[in-house]
């Protein structure tokens, strides 16, 4: 559904203001929601790590990506505002973007992206107590403290740590995810247009991607590509050379259509 939309607003951007507004947005678009899906895999660790029941996870994606819409609001005016001020910031987010796509490479690195549970754990003990069991779909609830039998006080549940894991993550994927579109467009409007519609879409892909995970073993091959591809194209505008954004669609294109052909392929035939 949420592609469904994508696509007709793309559609209405090209009658409305004509085919590089439209290019711009489907481009931005693209490249969000190929990097998303390193997101999904990272949704999938968190879950795993806390042994989160399945009927649990969609309260927590829901919240969490209403809360990724807002904070990309904010990184994406801010990066707005930085990029018209001062244009070399460009070629930062182009060499961030590099450097994160070839780490991804790097047989056994552990991404930074895969934040460690215990740091929203600690985050969130810091504030309050967390109970040692969920609580249902309660992200708080109050309960005595041990040898307190009069006052109840307010628990975070483990769900609560989850949502902020998610949050937190989400922080880290947005300083690859704004800067890769930043390369495309810089107009905030189709920024972060193409990056909402994108993020809406997570939580029904997540529970697709959820049973095929085990087969998208070359994705993160895929993904880091493009990171490196979007990096390049911000870095050699400081030598007055461009890739256009048709030829940037075509590439991240291929670029997933292959790495997932060739996942799919590998582990039919049980080579890896």
């Amino acid at each position: 559904m949420w592609i469904i939309v994508a696509i007709l607003t793309d559609i209405f951007l090209y009658f409305l203001f004509g085919s590089e507004i439209a290019l711009d947005f489907l481009g931005g678009y693209l490249i969000e929601l190929s990097l998303s899906v390193d997101n999904l895999f990272v949704f999938l660790s968190i879950f795993t790590t806390f042994s989160v029941p399945e009927q649990l996870r969609h309260r927590v994606l829901h919240y969490g990506i209403l809360g990724a819409a807002v904070l990309r609001l904010l990184f994406i005016v801010c990066g707005a505002a930085m990029v018209s001020r001062f244009e070399w910031i460009l070629y930062l987010f182009g060499m961030i973007l590099i450097v994160n796509g070839i780490k991804m490479f790097l047989p056994g690195e552990k991404q930074e992206k895969e934040i460690g549970t215990s740091l929203g754990m600690r985050l969130v003990r810091k504030f309050m107590p967390v109970t040692e069991q969920f609580c249902g779909t309660c992200f708080f609830v109050m309960k005595k403290k041990t040898g307190d039998t009069k006052k109840k006080y307010r628990y975070a549940t483990p769900l609560f740590v989850v949502l902020v894991v998610i949050e937190l993550s989400d922080i880290i994927f947005a300083i690859d995810s704004v800067p890769a579109v930043f390369s495309v467009t810089t107009n905030p409007v189709i920024v972060y247009a193409s990056n909402i519609l994108a993020i809406l879409g997570l939580r029904q892909m997540y529970f697709g991607l959820e049973k095929l995970a085990k087969r998208f073993i070359y994705v993160k091959y895929g993904i880091a590509t493009i990171l490196v591809f979007t990096g390049i194209k911000l870095f050699i505008a400081v030598f007055d050379r461009t890739i256009s954004t048709a030829c940037s669609i075509c590439f991240i294109l291929a670029v997933l259509s292959f790495s997932m052909f060739a996942s799919f392929l590998a582990t039919k035939k049980g080579s890896v």
